[in-house]
């Protein structure tokens, strides 16, 4: 199949999934947050920031080698399913040992018997099929697809069902293992590969693999660290409320992307002897995050009230601000997602390893030094400042190692959707006042008109500047709407 094809489909079939899964999450969201109080979030979060920091410490990002490495055979693919099945043991005996000192730390007893269900939940996903890799590597998204709604769907059902009848945070941790066992049925019936133990090739596994280890921590860090100090410094209450903040900020930016990532990261992988095609397509990539992540960030925050009163209800107000601030950390991650990838890409896993552990000490440094005494709402500001602060070090890097590249091929790349951005928020700050009206109709009128004015001035700006080779013009040959390749 010619490669722009699949590229092209897969593009579509990812975005669909990915699309449908943040659906199922958002529905299961808005469920359990009437049936469940913030306390009952707080108690679950706290629990999987330890589970997921030592999860990451151990993690030597398997599938990410079997991706890069394109002349992978059977006995890779038993190596890395092995060295993954080892991972899952070692770190499920010790999230179990770590549940009596996680619940001190965060100062409630709730805590210990959580992560201690949750640690079966780690073990349980060490089983899944490595072949499901396979997936992405092959451009197959139909099968990923379909996998990753199989999975989420039994998930959902079975969380929402628990809600109903505990209405406890129980509810999340059963709904966690249910989805766990869901993946490692579904990986063994989607895909035929039947990996077997092989302790020959882990050596060259686990070398190859490190600089990917320190980029996973620090990402890890530079994502969760905030949520660990939070969990510390405030009431499990606070901590449910901006977990949830977490979530809901980043479904029109982040989450939006991340299938986006999916695809362009094989892509990538495919041009990258040339420099010329791989240079168009990490402007390409940068074009189209930015198209979407900035206004749908900028979109929410701006909206924020509304949203939250009308999917949540009025005793969870205490999450706007948080929401508000996230969205605009969320335009810093759309801005780092294109050079992130082009650093895997190109196997200098190194750079985003130092980039993430910069955000981390940047992070710590002005919690613990700068502002020793802030609360939630002072940590989300201070990451703000870190987010932006950690862009102009990822491009720093990127102008590094790529001289020949300038400055001005970026802010050709982002002004359009930028200034669209702008001309949106003035739209929606100078709306006539419908306070009066039903919330549904509030929220439906307001995003109808950040859409239309952002599409509008997006399109007018890329026509006065006759861009073909910008995201605008992409997207629309894609969909028929303009001709060339």
């Amino acid at each position: 199949m010619n490669k722009s094809v699949s590229t092209t489909a897969g593009a579509i079939l990812v975005l669909a999934v990915r699309w449908v899964d943040r659906l199922i999450g958002l529905v299961s969201t808005i469920i359990l947050a009437r049936l469940l109080l913030p306390e009952d979030f707080g108690v679950v979060a706290m629990a999987s920031i330890v589970v997921g920091l030592i999860d990451v410490f151990l993690d030597f990002g398997v599938g990410i080698t079997l991706v890069q490495n394109s002349k992978a055979t059977q006995e890779d693919y038993d190596a890395a399913w092995t060295l993954r099945l080892l991972q899952s043991m070692a770190v499920a005996a010790i999230v179990f040992g770590s549940s009596w000192p996680a619940a001190a730390y965060f100062g409630d007893p709730r805590v210990t018997l959580v992560v201690q269900a949750l640690s079966a939940a780690v073990l349980i996903g060490g089983l899944e099929n490595i072949g499901i890799v396979s997936f992405q590597k092959n451009f197959e998204f139909g099968q990923e697809f379909k996998f990753f709604l199989i999975r989420r769907v039994c998930g959902f059902a079975i969380t929402i069902a628990a809600a109903f009848l505990l209405k406890s945070y129980w509810a999340l941790v059963i709904g966690t293992l249910a989805t766990k066992i869901a993946g490692v049925i579904g990986s063994y019936v989607m895909h035929d590969m039947r990996p077997k133990p092989n302790f020959q090739r882990l050596h060259g596994m686990l070398s190859f693999s490190t600089w990917n280890l320190l980029r996973s921590i620090g990402g890890y860090l530079s994502e969760n660290l905030h949520r660990l100090l939070v969990g510390n410094r405030e009431a499990t209450k606070v901590m449910g409320a901006y977990t949830l903040s977490a979530e809901i900020s980043a479904i029109p930016s982040t989450e939006l992307l991340a299938p986006l990532n999916r695809v362009l990261f094989p892509l990538m992988v495919l041009v990258k002897d040339d420099p010329v095609k791989l240079k168009r397509a990490f402007f390409l990539s940068m074009g189209i995050q930015v198209m979407i992540g900035v206004p749908a960030a900028v979109g929410l925050a701006l909206i924020a009230p509304e949203v939250v009163a009308l999917l949540l209800g009025e005793q969870w107000s205490m999450v706007v601000p948080f929401i508000q601030i996230m969205g605009f950390i969320n335009i810093a991650g759309a801005l780092n997602a294109s050079p992130v990838y082009l650093f895997l890409t190109l196997g200098k896993a190194r750079i985003s390893a130092i980039h993430s552990w910069s955000q981390v000490l940047l992070l710590l440094v002005a919690v613990l030094l700068i502002v020793p005494g802030a609360g939630a709402l002072q940590i989300s500001e201070l990451r703000l400042g870190v987010a932006v602060a950690g862009f102009f070090v990822m491009m720093f890097f990127v102008y590094r190692s790529f001289p020949a590249w300038s400055i001005m091929d970026m802010l050709a790349t982002v002004w359009r959707p930028c200034t669209a951005s702008l001309v949106m928020a003035g739209v929606l700050l100078h709306l006539p006042d419908v306070s009066g009206y039903p919330l549904s109709l509030q929220v439906a009128f307001k995003i109808a008109s950040g859409v239309m004015a952002y599409s509008l001035s997006l399109l007018v700006l890329w026509y006065f500047a006759r861009s073909d080779d910008g995201a605008e013009s992409y997207v629309l040959r894609k969909f028929g709407m303009m001709k060339g390749a």
